[in-house]
């Protein structure tokens, strides 16, 4: 019944189905039409489930949630993951209990092998509403290939872009005179300082994204991760991976019997002087932290010689979310200059934007022009080659293996 209605009603009877606690579907939601959606929006609780392990983060997302409010009557709720795996697993769920309207998750902050999974076990909305966003324009589409390709899977508009990354490294020159900028240093560095250098432990994406980093490096082929790993000889390939943390351990830190948990955990390790390096995907992070007074005035960032592991991340809805309308409200804010260029800011995250800054208007790109770039953060000319995300299927069987050889059974 709701479903014809919707279909006869002008915007404000919309926002009346909404009050009154009608779901609105799918097809009934439609980006194009994005006067019927911001009516439809308001009113409506957005659950957005997001990692909530850095607190600049999530102040930043408590800031979208008092624009969005009061610009659209949208009231943004966080849930604080610490594994997106949870939300994805919770539609899943949802799905197979037959809810497939009113979900419990209505915004998710994904990518790689979240985004994959989910977009094959269709729990996804498939209308390619990113790209009828109004803001969609303003992506940076041509220069940024990571915005439609997420770990070589075709966006296909299922997922809205929200921010950039590139895995950089970052360490207090007080402490560390010279930092090492290919693998065979940083093992001898790591040989020679027993104790001092962790990663995180995966599945945790950083430490996820060290394995490839390191893999990368050591292997003859790169293009072979750009296939399935199904078509590949996973042992094979992998092996000079497994001989180079092999090496490691023994040195690491509390001697590899723990690691790290996260981004924030190394960098506090390295605030307390603990580790020599600290790892992020964040490249403004270490300045946002000094900022901060997180971490000493004296930190600076480096990147390995033979370039390092980059992506986008996104923000996507589920085909049964809830409050459809809202979330779209939310991720087309957070595509806007202002949401953009604040993420951007180092004194607030240091995010590097999706925007391409010259299709903006002059106000807007004012906005970038404005921020400055901390003491520790590289300039774009010192990253070097990006090295793009090996194609999705290679993370669970590095994370599995990963577990295989390193972590203790009980």
């Amino acid at each position: 019944m709701l479903k014809t209605l919707a279909k006869k009603f002008t915007a404000m009877g919309l926002v009346t189905i909404a009050m009154l606690g009608g779901v609105v579907q799918a097809d009934e939601v439609d980006a194009s039409d994005w006067p019927s959606v911001v009516a439809a929006a308001k009113g409506q609780e957005v659950y957005f489930n997001a990692w909530g392990g850095a607190p600049n983060i999530n102040a930043y997302i408590a800031w979208v949630g008092d624009r969005v409010k009061a610009d659209y009557g949208v009231t943004l709720n966080q849930v604080k993951l610490d594994d997106t795996a949870n939300a994805v697993n919770r539609v899943v769920t949802e799905k197979a209990a037959g809810r497939d309207e009113g979900g419990s998750v209505d915004l998710i902050w994904i990518n790689g092998e979240n985004f994959a999974s989910m977009k094959r076990q269709g729990l996804l909305i498939d209308d390619n509403w990113s790209e009828k966003l109004p803001n969609y324009q303003f992506a940076d589409i041509a220069g940024k290939p990571t915005l439609t390709y997420d770990f070589t899977v075709p966006v296909d508009g299922q997922e809205s872009p929200w921010g950039m990354a590139q895995l950089t490294f970052y360490y207090d020159s007080a402490m560390v005179e010279t930092p090492p900028t290919n693998l065979e240093d940083l093992a001898i560095w790591v040989e020679a300082n027993p104790g001092r250098f962790t990663y995180a432990a995966p599945p945790n994406f950083i430490g996820t994204t060290f394995l490839k980093q390191v893999l990368y490096g050591v292997i003859k082929d790169q293009s072979v991760l750009r296939g399935s790993v199904d078509d590949a000889d996973f042992d094979a390939v992998t092996a000079p991976l497994w001989a180079y943390l092999d090496r490691l351990k023994p040195n690491l830190w509390r001697s590899g019997e723990i690691y790290a948990a996260d981004t924030t955990q190394l960098k506090n390790l390295l605030a307390d002087g603990e580790i020599g390096f600290a790892m992020t995907f964040n490249p403004g992070e270490a300045s946002s932290a000094i900022s901060a007074q997180e971490l000493p005035a004296t930190v600076r960032s480096f990147v390995l010689d033979y370039g390092s592991m980059g992506n986008s991340h996104f923000v996507t809805i589920p085909y049964n979310a809830n409050a459809k309308a809202g979330a779209m409200v939310v991720a087309n804010f957070l595509l806007s200059a202002e949401a953009q260029a604040r993420k951007a800011d180092e004194n607030v995250w240091g995010d590097p934007t999706v925007l391409d800054i010259n299709s903006l208007s002059a106000e807007s790109r004012a906005l970038f022009e404005t921020l400055e770039r901390g003491p520790a953060t590289l300039a774009p000319d010192q990253f070097g080659a990006t090295l793009l995300e090996p194609d999705v299927s290679w993370s669970a069987r590095l994370e599995d293996e990963w577990a295989a050889r390193y972590v203790r059974s009980n």
